[in-house]
């Protein structure tokens, strides 16, 4: 019943990334991501200190300012890039692989190799992620393509280094994220002045869709998932991350007028299998597959002394 709570916690965050996309177009000025990214990140993240109270210490500077580079730094603008230049929901649908990312980065970096049903639970979440946002379009940005795969890289590098790393005595995940924010948001906030100039005039819109993002869309929602990391195993936790599109879906249908045809619908059905699916305790599949291996060597062994 408790990882039944942690996982149900930790599917919060990818839930409210996926109200991403409404409230940056329905109440954020345009063609802004890079100063969006850093609205996001940098607020909240000193929220975060603020509360936590504590400050890397010895190894740790340079361990944040590496999760921060990978799971906010690079991820965001990169994520931004990519959804604009991109048609049809494809960057969603290169997210949606990161748990083939994970699942490759966990055998090298944590030596855990991957089943065959996490393989085939990542191919047929991204299958159904794709049923969902993908649409007719011409040539494909091949600049939006290397951001999308970059994101996705990025951010499954990331989640498996926080998993490999931990997180010091003492210290727990609200320290932990706050740090990566700051260290994510610092990273940004630079190039977002240097490429798009000064911020743009804001109005309460604007600023109660900042706040939102900074808040529960990323302070809340980075905490959760790194707790989450710190509970599960890390390719659990990357397979909710197809419950953000389907979230962007559902909410584009009901606040935003977008229709749902029958096949996104079978599309959101197959992802979401395949989410809950990966969610069950490897431990479990090992043991059935050990014994699968223990009687088929006792009806071999039982056939030969025939």
């Amino acid at each position: 019943m408790r990882r039944t709570g942690t996982v149900l916690l930790t599917a919060l965050a990818p839930v409210s990334w996926g109200s991403t996309y409404a409230v940056t177009t329905e109440f954020l000025p345009p063609d802004r991501p890079l100063f969006t990214a850093a609205m996001r990140a940098l607020p909240a993240g000193l929220v975060l200190l603020a509360l936590a109270r504590r400050l890397p210490a010895g190894e740790w500077w340079w361990r944040s300012a590496v999760l921060g580079a990978l799971n906010i730094g690079a991820f965001f603008p990169l994520l931004f890039l990519s959804a604009y230049r991109l048609p049809g929901g494809l960057a969603a649908v290169v997210g949606s692989v990161g748990p083939l990312f994970v699942a490759g980065l966990s055998a090298l970096l944590l030596s855990q190799r991957p089943s065959r049903r996490t393989l085939v639970t990542g191919f047929v979440a991204a299958f159904g992620v794709s049923l969902v946002v993908l649409r007719a379009a011409g040539a494909l940005d091949a600049l939006g393509v290397a951001a999308a795969v970059a994101s996705t890289a990025s951010m499954s590098t990331g989640t498996v280094l926080t998993k490999k790393w931990g997180r010091p005595d003492g210290a727990g995940p609200l320290a932990i994220t706050g740090w990566q924010l700051t260290a994510g948001g610092l990273l940004i906030a630079p190039l977002a002045l240097a490429v798009e100039g000064a911020p743009p005039a804001l109005d309460g819109r604007a600023l109660g869709g900042y706040a939102y993002l900074a808040l529960a869309n990323t302070a809340v929602a980075y905490w959760l998932w790194f707790r989450g990391i710190g509970r599960m195993s890390a390719t659990q936790v990357t397979f909710l991350g197809p419950l953000s599109p389907l979230t962007a879906a559902v909410i584009g249908w009901a606040a935003l007028g977008q229709e749902l045809s029958a096949v996104q619908l079978i599309g959101m059905g197959l992802a979401f299998g395949a989410t809950v699916a990966g969610q069950r305790p490897p431990g479990l599949f090992r043991t059935t597959e050990s014994i699968e291996r223990k009687v088929s060597m006792d009806v071999t062994g039982t056939a030969l002394r025939r």
